[in-house]
């Protein structure tokens, strides 16, 4: 059965220049499970940055953090030795492994992006550090991150992958399947339906027991897929993403 994650309750722990909508997956469940987390996908960040913040040198443990910028250019800096600049098709995973710091700033427009937290599967890894390239204006799905032994472009220490969609109204696309994994769709942007549910900005779908049907945009849409392992193994131990149990 079809269960819808709506907008309008999400918390927010930042708001001024920089604003965090902070989605908690678990949310989405009809039980009450004490805790934020969809499996190990922890918590999805909806942020957005005013020109001219900084984000000062901080330092993460044990989150697997994908950031996915949707509008304007984050410059990026951090302990690997790395500056780049993050902007919509540039995505950076950071593996923060048992330390990794990073700073970022907005020189221009406002920033708008997703930081989406993924538990590892084991405390104290390696950190690491990642860039790639995609297209920005893919209307079927692109897999941009999955498990090491996955041909996905970034990966990470979770037996989970994250697609994205750009489709265009009118748009039918189907959506993929990975057998034992639960499917967690979130829209960024725009609007979706989907069996005659509707879905919108910061809001999310999923279906724990069959594969979900094709979804139809009703207008541009920017869509970002999720294929969890519910019962992973996963250290919670991470600077955000161990927060889970105990919530905003």
């Amino acid at each position: 059965m079809l269960q819808k994650l709506s907008a309008g309750n999400h918390a927010q722990p930042f708001r001024g220049p920089f604003s965090i909508t902070r989605i908690q997956p678990s949310d989405i469940l009809k039980e009450e499970t004490g805790d934020s987390a969809f499996g190990p996908l922890s918590n999805i960040d909806h942020a957005v940055m005013k020109k001219g913040l900084t984000v000062k040198m901080h330092e993460h443990v044990n989150d697997e953090i994908l950031s996915y910028v949707w509008k304007g250019t984050s410059y990026h800096k951090d302990s690997a030795g790395f500056e780049a600049p993050i902007k919509a098709g540039k995505l950076m995973m950071m593996n923060a492994g048992f330390s990794f710091w990073h700073e970022e700033k907005v020189k221009k427009d406002s920033v708008e992006m997703l930081q989406i937290f993924i538990r590892p599967g084991k405390t104290d890894l390696k950190p690491a550090i990642q860039f790639h390239d995609k297209p920005t204006v893919n209307r079927n799905w692109y897999l941009m991150v999955g498990p090491e032994d996955s041909q996905a472009p970034l990966y990470i220490r979770q037996n989970t992958y994250i697609f994205d969609a750009h489709p265009k109204a009118g748009d039918k696309l189907e959506i993929p399947h990975y057998k034992g994994l639960k499917p967690f769709l979130y829209v960024l942007n725009g609007k979706i339906t989907m069996n005659d549910m509707e879905i919108t900005n910061q809001e999310a779908i999923t279906d724990l027991e069959n594969p979900l049907p094709f979804l139809t945009a009703n207008e541009d849409t920017t869509i970002v897929l999720f294929f969890v392992d519910m019962h992973a193994p996963m250290s919670m131990e991470g600077t955000i993403s161990g927060l889970g149990l105990r919530r905003e």
